[in-house]
């Protein structure tokens, strides 16, 4: 029988929240269907008050697992969130026990195993992951965003959904995210393309076929830049990725962000709290703004296949962007899915849908050209 504990979280002044966890397995859960965590809230009447110190993550994460948190108000929670909140609140507690353990990794998916690997990349960084195997030849590799892991809930559920359709699947970590080496860096799309070239040209000294990259947010821009340098990958999902680098880096790092940064070399991110999240030195700040997507569209091969999925209500990218890849891709196809936020939190299962069945149609029409 299965195991029930109940919790109580302080959240904010005079209000409490109850979480009742259901102790289950396997550890990854598609969480439509089998929800891992039920809760039960009470928040207090004004969101605002909603405390967000170091326990900030979990009071989020069920407030947004329980469902009683939507539209206006997860647009609110969102901006107050910082990036490794939103990381532990949408996905970490996911995916932990996966990578984690080298001697047991249990399948998921029925009919499927796991192996943890570690690949170099080109300046010697170990770069680490874990390989679903589902018998298939075919291989789908996952890149998860900014300041993310493979373990994130997006990576997670994309995984399940490929396996239930007999494509193994490689996730992995950039280096300094995640347990992969190396430090961190704020702009590094170069470098990340840089990591996955190294994870797809080991796979191809391993006799796998590689038949699609897709990466969510940041993600979505390496795999587009991937294409753009590298014409070995037939199929391209860019999953909420940012067409204009330059916006949104207020947002982040303040309105007088140039200046900051010319006078001191780097900024100090920190989140509401106070407490340091991150560097961000003048090198990596030029790094991203000197990163070209209209000219990395421009470049992917007409061969390559292109889906660019974009939520409606993204408050982090804009869903014009996704347009933009569209104007600029010459195979390209959109979908954008309506109500939508960057996290697809309430919208896992049509995202899980559409990217198996663009490789899935894909593959088919390969066969009968």
């Amino acid at each position: 029988m299965k195991k029930v504990q109940t919790f109580s979280f302080p959240m904010a002044s005079h209000s409490f929240l109850s979480a009742t966890l259901r102790l289950c397995d396997p550890p990854f859960i598609h969480l439509s269907s089998r929800p891992l965590l039920s809760f039960h809230l009470q928040t207090p009447k004004s969101l605002p008050r909603i405390h967000t110190g170091s326990s900030s993550s979990l009071d989020l994460l069920i407030a947004f697992s329980s469902g009683e948190i939507r539209g206006s108000e997860s647009s609110l929670l969102s901006s107050i969130m910082n990036d490794s909140e939103k990381l532990a609140a949408f996905g970490g507690c996911f995916g932990d026990s996966i990578g984690r353990n080298d001697t047991q990794l249990n399948s998921y998916t029925e009919g499927t195993s796991q192996q943890r690997i570690s690949i170099k990349n080109s300046v010697g960084e170990n770069l680490v992951g874990i390989l679903h195997e589902a018998g298939s030849d075919d291989l789908v590799i996952l890149c998860h965003g900014f300041r993310s892991s493979k373990e994130s809930k997006t990576i997670v559920n994309l995984a399940k959904a490929l396996l239930e359709e007999r494509f193994s699947v490689f996730c992995f970590d950039f280096a300094g995210n995640g347990e992969s080496e190396g430090l961190f860096q704020y702009g590094n799309y170069r470098r990340e393309v840089e990591d996955l070239r190294a994870v797809i040209l080991y796979f191809q000294t391993q006799n796998r076929k590689v038949c699609a990259i897709a990466g969510h947010s940041k993600g979505g821009n390496v795999v587009l830049l991937y294409a753009s340098v590298y014409n070995d990958i037939p199929r391209v999902i860019n999953i909420s990725g940012r067409f204009n680098l330059k916006r949104g880096i207020e947002d982040r790092l303040g309105k007088d962000y140039m200046r900051r940064i010319k006078e001191n070399g780097f900024i100090d991110v920190k989140d509401k709290s106070g407490a340091f999240l991150y560097k961000v030195t003048e090198e990596s700040l030029v790094d991203r703004l000197t990163t070209d997507m209209l000219t990395a569209c421009h470049s992917i091969d007409q061969k390559c296949k292109v889906l660019t999925v974009h939520g409606s209500d993204d408050d982090i990218v804009p869903s014009e962007d996704a347009y933009e890849f569209a104007n600029h891709i010459v195979t390209h196809k959109l979908h954008i899915i309506e109500g939508a936020d960057h996290e697809y939190m309430t919208h896992q299962d049509q995202l899980a849908k559409l990217v198996p069945d663009f490789v899935k149609s894909d593959l088919k029409e390969d066969d009968s050209a």
